[in-house]
């Protein structure tokens, strides 16, 4: 939402409380103060910020800066949002959205490494696709062995992994489009720098491809 919109909407909102005729409203509205420009762009829409929220970005970066934001860490940033009654996942979403605009955050990082998201869509049913990752036979078929080592799974919805010997993690979350027809949905988490990102996005479409092969085959 643009700032004349954003006016209109305080213009209305004073309106409602007041009974004033838009004209003697208006004039009461103080025009919000300018914005620093964005250093990055955050992780959602306006449209689905403000359905979540009852805000758009702009209204959270202002309250946020005034509140002292970019002096602080990235948990009080989100128990703050939360203490305004914000729901705990759009807390640590809209806190993502505030670090990225004030250059607090690169694209993908998180507070506990970069993470890749990576999905694709197979002609196969939602229990047959998440056997290919839970399944350690399966999964060998088009995975090298010892890549991913089962943690976690919820038939057929989900799977989480370590990955190799390594630090990162790996989520699988498995969605059903129709009887015949479901996506994959690869979260790799915990990864060193941007450089890991792309290496990995790289390699999980690749073996992503190749499990779509084994399928069909």
């Amino acid at each position: 939402m643009t700032e004349q919109k954003a006016r209109k909407r305080q213009v209305r909102t004073r309106m409602a409380k007041t009974g004033e005729r838009y004209t003697a409203a208006r004039r009461h509205v103080t025009k919000p103060e300018p914005l620093p420009p964005r250093l990055g762009e955050p992780p959602f829409s306006e449209a689905a910020v403000r359905k979540a929220t009852d805000k758009g970005w702009d209204d959270w970066f202002r309250i946020l800066d005034r509140w002292g934001g970019t002096d602080r860490t990235h948990t009080q940033i989100a128990r703050h949002l939360t203490d305004l009654g914000v729901d705990g996942w759009w807390a640590q979403s809209v806190t993502v959205g505030y670090e990225r605009a004030r250059g607090m955050r690169a694209e993908h990082q998180r507070p506990d490494g970069f993470t890749v998201d990576v999905s694709k869509t197979f002609p196969v049913a939602a229990e047959r696709l998440h056997r290919a990752f839970a399944q350690p036979r399966q999964r060998n078929r088009w995975l090298e062995r010892g890549t991913l080592r089962l943690r976690t799974a919820t038939t057929p919805t989900s799977a989480r992994f370590d990955f190799g010997d390594g630090p990162s993690r790996v989520a699988v979350f498995v969605t059903a489009k129709g009887a015949a027809k479901a996506t994959a949905s690869i979260q790799h988490e915990r990864l060193a720098d941007a450089e890991a990102v792309q290496e990995m996005r790289a390699f999980w479409k690749h073996r992503l491809a190749e499990l779509g092969r084994t399928l069909q085959g």
